[in-house]
């Protein structure tokens, strides 16, 4: 068997399309510049700029990113795929996440990931087809003595019991402080 050669100076996958990157995205991110060294540095606040503009940072955003910060795209991708929070797809308007810490494991975390896996029919950092709720794990959420627990968009829910994932999600302000 032959090894594989990757140019790691070209995308990972094909562009998705036509150019995403407004000038006025571009100024966005071009604010960054001057309160760091380098434009590789302003990286990862360019992806989040790009993730509020469009919902998520495509493989044609990842890209266009590269070329703007002169950044190889496969490092782009390197650094989408380390953090959790960036999303290649689409995501729901209510996003849940499920913390994975040892202390919510200790209290049952892998219970309620099941239930909310079952109940919503998607598994992690997948959306539902209607748009409605995405699934992520995180791996503290900073509430190790009310595990397991989740958050939905802005609302910390605390010592949730896998029986308690179908009328949480029911209430219309599941999401909401």
């Amino acid at each position: 068997m032959a090894w594989q050669v990757i140019n790691r100076e070209i995308a990972a996958a094909p562009a998705d399309g036509k150019p995403l990157l407004t000038e006025e995205v571009k100024a966005k991110i071009a604010r960054f510049f001057p309160k760091y060294e380098t434009r590789r540095a302003v990286l990862i606040p360019a992806l989040h700029v790009v993730q509020e503009t469009f919902g998520n940072v495509s493989y044609q955003a990842m890209k266009e990113i590269g070329e703007f910060l002169a950044v190889p795209p496969s490092e782009v991708l390197d650094t989408m795929s380390f953090y959790s929070h960036f999303w290649t797809g689409d995501r729901g308007r209510k996003v849940i996440v499920v913390c994975r810490s040892l202390s919510c494991q200790v209290m049952g975390h892998e219970a309620l990931l099941e239930a909310l896996r079952r109940h919503l029919a998607i598994s992690e950092h997948e959306t539902t087809p209607d748009g409605q709720w995405s699934l992520m794990t995180e791996e503290c959420l900073g509430a190790c003595e009310h595990g397991p627990c989740m958050l939905i968009n802005e609302r910390l829910h605390a010592k949730v019991r896998p029986d308690d994932v179908a009328r949480i999600l029911a209430d219309p302000n599941c999401d909401k402080e």
